[in-house]
């Protein structure tokens, strides 16, 4: 059994499993919906913007958005850091 800390430990990491759903969800977005101002389009803009914006910014533009990818393996490598603690 987990502890109190061990559980928290694995809520975060089914917290970030959630975002990459949302990122994977926002890449397939963009390839379908066509109107920018789409209420789920917004939503999922405004809950993944936070993460990809840096990261698009820091990476060299090369003509397609790799920052969606970028951005799950960040989320991997800290979900495997996390739960080496545990």
């Amino acid at each position: 059994m987990y502890s109190s800390s061990g559980m928290m430990v694995l809520l975060i990491i089914r917290i970030l499993d959630i975002y990459n759903m949302i990122i994977f969800a926002r890449v397939i977005a963009s390839w379908i919906v066509q109107d920018p101002y789409n209420p789920i389009y917004r939503f999922l803009f405004t809950m993944t913007e936070p993460i990809m914006g840096p990261i698009r910014r820091m990476m060299p533009n090369m003509g397609l958005d790799f920052s969606p990818i970028v951005a799950y393996l960040l989320i991997n490598i800290l979900q495997r850091i996390l739960l080496s603690i545990i």
